[in-house]
């Protein structure tokens, strides 16, 4: 099998593969605004999305996580789930969201092969939730936590975006919360983007504040396997649950990048931040064009960057993370 390497001899296990931009939640950090439609967009649609992780499951890909927006508005969430769990290269199939779908569908997606679930809970209070989200949801969403439990995932990761004064306060309540649920809680670093410079410059805090807290109350640090996200994961006796945390600020933390993504609208992106992408779309429309496609992807990926320089305050041009996915 071939395999993704880049010119830094990392390889590349895992896709992030937006299916929508559209989101109905209003987060303060990502589109506090709510999402507004930049002209008519066509997202990818589920022949091209079959070609598209057909060709990077060729190229050594075993995990794919579905991203957006809000994926689960696709209609054809499902389906698209079930498309890609055909190949059986794809060893996980994960899901970010929001969860407001959760307790309705999650057990028509596991059946349709979706292996793992991140949902997105900034707080543990109703009120706070409903400030940060623009949404009055959070008892639905817990619902849709505990439903994915009762169709049979053994785990839940849960992603927190730290901010400052506002839920950092927070950690003893998240604790509690995982001392008895078999829930992997991720606080992410705020990350700046083009548009959000003014949030994140009031609200940003290092995650290095909850690691030494960690590590002082005797949590341990266990290694990634290949294909895990950037999250350093730490687990205690005392705890069902576990700790990840996510810091892109921290020094080396491009080294072991394994990761690319794919936008809605079928571009390359080799980061998070920084550049416009490499448009593959043009070579989605038939499956005679998947080895110029394959050619395409690893030609495009001998530019990636050592590093996203985010430290030195380069954002790149990523106006919100739900253009491409987070």
């Amino acid at each position: 099998m071939q395999q993704l390497v880049d010119a830094f001899s990392r390889k590349f296990f895992y896709l992030r593969l937006s299916i929508t931009d559209v989101c109905n939640f209003r987060c303060t950090y990502c589109l506090p605004n709510g999402y507004k439609p930049n002209g008519h967009k066509s997202f990818l649609s589920l022949d091209e999305i079959r070609r598209l992780t057909h060709s990077f499951a060729e190229l050594g890909t075993e995990k794919i996580r579905l991203t957006g927006g809000e994926p689960t508005m696709r209609r054809d969430f499902t389906d698209i789930i079930a498309t890609i769990n055909e190949n059986p290269a794809i060893k996980k199939i994960a899901v970010t969201t929001n969860g407001y779908r959760l307790a309705r569908d999650v057990a028509q997606w596991r059946d349709a092969g979706l292996s793992a679930i991140n949902v997105s809970v900034d707080s543990l209070d109703p009120r706070q939730f409903h400030a940060i989200t623009g949404q009055d949801k959070f008892h639905q969403v817990m619902e849709g936590i505990d439903a994915a439990f009762t169709a049979g995932y053994d785990k839940v990761k849960v992603n927190v975006v730290l901010m400052r004064n506002v839920n950092d306060k927070n950690l003893p309540d998240f604790l509690h919360w995982i001392k008895d649920r078999p829930i992997q809680l991720r606080f992410i670093e705020l990350m700046e983007t083009g548009d959000g410079s003014d949030v994140f410059n009031r609200f940003h805090l290092s995650g290095e504040v909850i690691r030494q807290r960690l590590l002082n109350e005797g949590w341990l640090q266990i290694p990634r396997a290949r294909s895990d996200g950037p999250a350093q994961v730490f687990t205690h006796p005392d705890y069902q649950g576990e700790i990840g945390l996510i810091m892109p600020y921290e020094k080396d933390f491009c080294v072991t990048c394994n990761r690319l993504r794919v936008s809605a609208i079928g571009n390359l992106h080799l980061c998070l931040f920084g550049e416009n992408g490499i448009p593959l779309r043009d070579l989605l429309a038939d499956d005679a064009q998947q080895q110029a496609l394959q050619q395409r992807i690893q030609g495009g990926l001998l530019h990636k960057r050592e590093t996203h320089f985010l430290h030195q305050g380069d954002s790149g041009i990523t106006p919100n993370l739900s253009v491409i996915g987070g």
